[in-house]
């Protein structure tokens, strides 16, 4: 008997709605690229992306375990001779909270092409609400597995 892969076009996307109030950034960013991924499918294919839209409201409330708010750095360059950045998990919260899950679930995804793509379903919003209520997200319980 063949496995049947699954076809890009052929792909079942879906919408799903995550309220991070609380929850534990490394955690959350885990749950986010297995969905992002398609690995939550039963026909998940490693080399097609066949995953689903995730919207992560709330992102400004995430929690950092540890000390992690004062000692993690994120470190970005502007491209010139000299020009490499560092900011402070705790301030860039403060600032810009949707870009620390971001990076977290792109880190957590494969380094190649198909990452690319995955990376653009994944909409965060710093507070409650967000734009995409017309595709009827479909909230997901992060308090027990998929």
């Amino acid at each position: 008997m063949n496995t049947p892969n699954l076809k890009p076009e052929t792909a079942d996307r879906k919408w799903y709605l995550i309220d991070a109030d609380g929850q534990v950034l490394g955690r959350l960013a885990s749950r986010v690229a297995m969905v992002l991924r398609g690995k939550n499918k039963g026909q998940y294919t490693p080399y097609v992306d066949g995953g689903d839209f995730v919207v992560v409201v709330n992102a400004e409330k995430i929690k950092l375990t540890g000390n992690k708010l004062a000692d993690k750095k994120y470190y970005y360059h502007s491209g010139y001779p000299g020009g490499i950045r560092e900011a402070i998990a705790g301030k860039l919260l403060a600032k810009h909270p949707e870009r620390i899950l971001t990076e977290a679930v792109r880190g957590m995804l494969p380094k190649n092409r198909l990452s690319r793509s995955q990376i653009l379903k994944l909409k965060v919003y710093a507070g409650p609400e967000h734009p995409h209520k017309a595709q009827k997200p479909e909230p997901i319980n992060l308090t027990k597995k998929a």
